[in-house]
C-alpha cells in the first residue's frame, strides 16, 4: 500500500474500514504508530490515517507529521497524513501543498451552493498532485469534548440524503465522502445517538466513492461493525483518545517520576490500546 488510494481500494475489497485517528503532538503519533505495528503480522501491515485538524496542525506542524509519517512508511508501515476539517480554501491549498495525502474541505455548515462551489476549488487545485479531497454533507457538529447535549443542529433532518450526497459528489469531484448518518463530533454523557445503518447503505449505493464515518468515538462496537459492513471505509477517532491521554498523564504527574518520557509514558500507553482496540474491530481482527 504506498498510497492511501490503494489502502482504500484494499479495504473495499476485504470490507474492512482504515482507521483514523488525530493526534496534536509526537506522543499521539507514537501511540497510533505503535498500535498499528503491534497488529501487523508477517506480510501484512494495518494501515492507519493520522488526522491533524487546523488545531491540532498549528500546535504539532503539518510538516512535521508528513515528515513522521514518512519515517514510518519507509520503516514498512502504511501511514497517511489527513488535513483533518479544512474551514478555507487557503488552509487546503497549504495543506494540499505541504503534501498531505488527503484533504477535508468541510463547508457543511454553509448551503448546499457554497458547499459544492468551495469543494469543487479543492479538487481542482489537488489534480495531479497525489492528493484525496473529502467533502463533507450534512451537518455532525464541530466538538471534539465531552458534550452534555446534542449539538445544535443535529438532527435526523439534517442527515444526508442520497439523492443530495449524488448530486454533490457529481458536481464537485471529489474522492471521498463524510456524510451525516446519526454519527457526531464528540461525546454525548448520556449516550450517542444512533448510527443510521439504512441510510449508510443507501449512500454507499448512490456515490461511487468511499465513505468516512467522522465522529465515531463512544459508538459501540455493534454499530461501527454495521456501518462499516454497510459501506464505511474510514473511520474517525478522537475523544476516546483525548480522554484516554488525559487520564494517562494524569496517572503520570502522580508518580514520582521526573523525566517527561517517564510521566508521559502512561498517556501513551493510554491511546495505543484505544488504537490496537479499534483497528482490530475496523480490521476483523477479533
Amino acid at each position: 500500500m504506498n498510497s492511501l488510494k490503494e489502502a482504500l481500494a484494499w479495504a473495499e475489497e476485504k470490507k474492512l474500514a482504515i482507521g483514523h485517528f488525530n493526534i496534536s503532538d509526537s506522543e499521539g503519533f507514537k501511540a497510533v504508530v505503535e498500535g498499528a505495528r503491534f497488529l501487523s503480522l508477517e506480510g501484512f501491515k494495518v494501515p492507519v490515517v493520522i488526522g491533524v485538524s487546523e488545531g491540532e496542525r498549528d500546535f504539532i506542524g503539518l510538516k512535521e507529521v508528513i515528515a513522521l509519517a514518512k519515517v514510518a512508511r519507509d520503516g514498512g508501515l502504511p501511514v497517511f497524513v489527513n488535513a483533518d476539517h479544512t474551514y478555507s480554501l487557503e488552509r487546503a491549498f497549504a495543506a494540499i501543498d505541504a503534501g498531505v495525502d488527503s484533504v477535508i474541505i468541510d463547508f457543511a455548515g454553509k448551503s448546499f451552493e457554497e458547499n459544492v462551489l468551495a469543494t469543487k476549488r479543492v479538487v481542482e487545485y489537488a489534480k495531479g498532485k497525489s492528493v484525496l479531497v473529502e467533502g463533507e454533507l450534512g451537518f455532525i457538529g464541530q466538538s471534539s469534548k465531552v458534550l452534555e447535549n446534542l449539538p445544535e443542529g443535529v438532527s435526523e433532518e439534517t442527515q444526508t440524503k442520497p439523492e443530495e450526497a449524488k448530486m454533490y459528489v457529481e458536481e464537485t469531484g471529489i474522492d471521498l465522502l463524510a456524510p451525516s448518518v446519526g454519527n457526531v463530533h464528540g461525546m454525548v454523557r448520556g449516550g450517542e445517538p444512533k448510527l443510521n445503518i439504512e441510510r449508510i447503505a443507501s449512500l454507499k449505493e448512490a456515490v461511487s466513492v468511499p465513505l468516512v464515518l467522522h465522529g465515531a468515538s463512544g459508538n459501540s462496537n455493534e454499530e461501527i461493525g454495521k456501518a462499516i459492513e454497510a459501506g464505511i471505509r474510514i473511520v474517525h477517532i478522537n475523544t476516546e483518545l483525548r480522554l484516554a491521554y488525559k487520564e494517562g498523564i494524569r496517572e503520570g504527574l502522580e508518580s514520582e517520576e521526573v523525566a517527561p518520557y517517564k510521566f508521559m509514558a502512561q498517556g501513551v500507553l493510554g491511546m495505543k490500546e484505544v488504537v490496537v482496540k479499534k483497528l482490530k474491530l475496523f480490521n476483523n481482527l477479533n
